[in-house]
């Protein structure tokens, strides 16, 4: 909304968890831009709320995270929604700019797919390859290295030492916002609850919680009403918080 306002372009979000006929209202009035998590966008391409036969710019953000949950069949399934006419040539005019401007100024403009990726395991490439037309390749940052001013230490330990661990790192004092990162929903819930018995002002986000939870533990943290934030990897992609002094 940020950016779509001001440039007159109508943005709706389409993801589980919200009303599915609310977000189909919102589609049937129009919109120029879609931004949605690939179940509940089969659930509307399926029933028929909404009809892609005009897209001409698809982006995949964190392809490799979606393939790795399981997604690359709905994201296949998604693609395969996607008009067909509007595809690049696969030849060499499709490396002739004069020829690219002269289509991006027609209705007709060319389909384009752009993929955001952390890493390319071979089923990212294999989508690539299905789905790009002769794709560039852009790298941003060295991949899979950290920036020169993040610290990075390994403790080895039994399950039962880890918790005191915890607590004597914490206890050394801390610069808030700190994440912890933990395997299940439950064990974010017990371990905040626990931290908030000691004096730490704790808060979870994971997949067991609504978005408007998620959207409110994210903002204390932001604001600094919290300090900690004890998240399994729902929290792993996509948030943006500064300065975050340490990740456990």
């Amino acid at each position: 909304n940020k950016f779509g306002q001001p440039l007159g372009i109508r943005t709706v979000v389409v993801v589980g968890g919200l009303s599915r006929e609310e977000q189909g209202f919102r589609l049937r009035m129009g919109c120029e831009i879609v931004i949605a998590t690939p179940g509940r966008l089969i659930d509307v391409l399926e029933n028929r709320y909404l009809v892609l036969n005009q897209c001409t710019y698809i982006v995949l953000d964190e392809a490799d995270r979606m393939i790795d949950m399981g997604f690359e069949a709905d994201v296949q399934k998604i693609l395969d929604y996607m008009p067909v006419t509007n595809l690049k040539p696969d030849t060499e005019d499709a490396e002739d700019e004069t020829k690219l401007l002269a289509n991006y100024n027609t209705k007709k403009k060319f389909r384009q797919t752009v993929m955001f990726t952390a890493t390319m395991p071979p089923a990212v490439e294999r989508l690539a390859r299905t789905y790009l037309r002769r794709p560039a390749v852009v790298y941003i940052g060295s991949a899979g290295k950290p920036t020169e001013r993040v610290e990075q230490i390994v403790y080895i330990l039994q399950e039962n030492d880890k918790r005191r661990k915890l607590l004597e790192i914490l206890g050394r004092g801390v610069t808030p916002p700190v994440i912890i990162f933990v395997n299940q929903k439950k064990g974010a819930d017990v371990l905040a609850r626990g931290l908030e018995k000691l004096g730490y002002s704790a808060c979870t986000l994971h997949g067991g919680k609504g978005q408007e939870q998620r959207e409110y533990a994210l903002a204390s943290l932001k604001s600094g009403t919290k300090d900690i934030l004890v998240a399994t990897n729902v929290a792993g992609r996509g948030i943006d918080i500064k300065d975050v002094s340490m990740v456990i």
